[in-house]
């Protein structure tokens, strides 16, 4: 099977909507399956971080209205941002104004730094906050219409929530990601669409996706069911010194990128993903850090992606 390709953005990174937008429609235009971007408030690393941050379901609402078939969401949306029910509400209604095509991928939240700028509280026990996050979202979307929804746990209590709205879809796509051992593949098999493995190495990658298998067998979950993709940094060039130009612009040192991500010559490219996809990666979410360099989503998509 062909693997499918997003793209995938860190405008925490210094980015504005107007930015998002031109990289979005970019994405549409040369038959991207996505835009996904990262739900983060502070910057990370050396860079200015300028003009400052972007909510996530901000953009994706106003990335909905301006496209018209790429599929749209976050890698990952951090549950300690957003009680539960509203982001249900949020996302729904994203799902709405896009026609059915956003997918959300939600992960326990892990910058604590980010959290002590913002004043947001980081809690003790985010794997089980994360739980509970996980049953009131799908339950407020799978309650029938007419019937309410309530929820008690230990983080959470909803009381008579009305559970709407809903969104388009009849099942909108949860994704999950994370490498612990126990809980996250038991949430996938639970709760997931699609498992996400965020930047791997492609040693043990296979037996990481073999443990999400073995979790959805233990819930009685057809393991076929379930989406297995990864998030790579990407940086691609027609030749080693376009490559090294690129590399240079985003403070990444070359060898690194071609051990870690997808990168080098079209070529190198095309055999990393070649790679990956022997380890089981069916979809490819490609990290694009230069966010004005529009030519480079044009090279992937017409050098790397259209040869495969």
């Amino acid at each position: 099977m062909t693997p499918d390709f997003r793209i995938f953005t860190e405008p925490q990174q210094g980015a504005t909507y107007d930015d998002l937008l031109a990289v979005a429609k970019k994405t549409e235009q040369l038959g991207f399956d996505g835009f996904f971007r990262s739900d983060h408030f502070l910057k990370m690393g050396g860079v200015s971080g300028l003009p400052g941050p972007t909510d996530a379901w901000t953009t994706l609402a106003g990335l909905a209205r301006e496209t018209s078939r790429i599929r749209l969401g976050t890698l990952m949306t951090s549950a300690t941002f957003r009680h539960p029910s509203i982001l249900a509400v949020q996302v729904a209604q994203v799902d709405q104004m896009s026609g059915g095509r956003v997918e959300l991928g939600i992960g326990s939240g892990w910058y604590k730094e980010e959290h002590t700028a913002f004043g947001i509280p980081f809690p003790t026990k985010l794997f089980d906050r994360f739980e509970e996050q996980l049953a009131i979202v799908t339950g407020l979307w799978d309650t029938p219409k007419g019937v309410n929804f309530s929820f008690k746990g230990e983080h959470y209590e909803l009381t008579d929530c009305p559970a709407f709205p809903k969104p388009v879809q009849t099942q909108l796509p949860i994704i999950i990601g994370g490498s612990g051992p126990t809980r996250t593949p038991a949430f996938a098999a639970r709760f997931a669409n699609e498992y996400n493995a965020a930047f791997p190495a492609l040693d043990g990658l296979a037996q990481r996706f073999q443990t999400i298998r073995d979790a959805c067998e233990e819930y009685e979950r057809n393991p076929a069911d379930l989406v297995h993709s990864a998030a790579l940094v990407v940086c691609v060039g027609r030749d080693e010194a376009e490559f090294r130009r690129r590399a240079e612009r985003i403070g990444r040192n070359p060898g690194e990128l071609r051990e870690h991500g997808i990168a080098g010559t079209p070529t190198e490219a095309i055999d990393q993903i070649g790679r990956f996809s022997r380890a089981g990666v069916e979809r490819f979410y490609l990290q694009v850090l230069d966010l004005h360099d529009l030519e480079h989503i044009e090279l992937i998509a017409s050098d790397v992606v259209a040869q495969l």
